[in-house]
């Protein structure tokens, strides 16, 4: 949807109200999910582990059908979003994307793999298997989805701090264009 105010190549161009939402409700997800996983790591079997962990898989399933939207959205508006600061910028998001749709597709493998029935918000998402476990899923999840998940922690963090030093630098329009808001902060 193109805004009537600017085109996406203006100073003042913002992301529409879809692609924010998608953006901030998974930035969202994705603390939380984050918060679960450090929990596991760091106080396995503790009391904050057993309340947070069962809601690790459901958020990462929520997080790769908000990705599917949202890169279905991108696709259908690609001409009317403000460009690529510079390439580091649009290799980053890049990356964020592949390991966005890798980590989950990796989990959803081990857990096929491993035999076990997944549900997530009451409904199963995959039934368990009847026979033997297909034990190069289980290796696939366990050798990949969580050192990929701290890599994209790693790049995450860039994304933010990359932000946080236009700002410094004066060029608030990197926030702007995410808040939605085509003047001053």
């Amino acid at each position: 949807m193109k805004n009537t105010f600017e085109t996406p190549h203006s100073p003042d161009a913002h992301y529409d109200a879809v692609s924010r939402t998608l953006h901030w409700l998974m930035a969202l997800l994705f603390t939380w999910s984050y918060c679960t996983a450090v929990t596991h790591y760091l106080a396995s079997d503790s009391t904050l582990d057993k309340l947070l962990w069962p809601y690790h898989k459901p958020a990462g399933l929520l997080l790769l059908v908000l990705l599917i939207l949202r890169a279905g959205w991108n696709l259908l508006h690609r001409h009317n979003r403000p460009p690529s600061v510079n390439r580091l910028a649009s290799f980053g998001h890049g990356a964020l994307y592949v390991l966005m749709f890798l980590i989950p597709a990796i989990g959803l493998l081990r857990q096929y793999g491993s035999g076990r029935e997944f549900s997530a918000f009451g409904l199963t998402i995959m039934p368990g298997l009847e026979g033997e476990k297909i034990q190069w899923m289980i290796d696939l999840g366990r050798d990949f989805h969580s050192e990929l998940g701290w890599a994209m922690l790693v790049l995450i963090v860039g994304h933010i701090g990359a932000v946080i030093l236009h700002s410094l630098r004066g060029d608030s329009r990197v926030l702007r264009r995410m808040l939605g808001k085509p003047g001053g902060l």
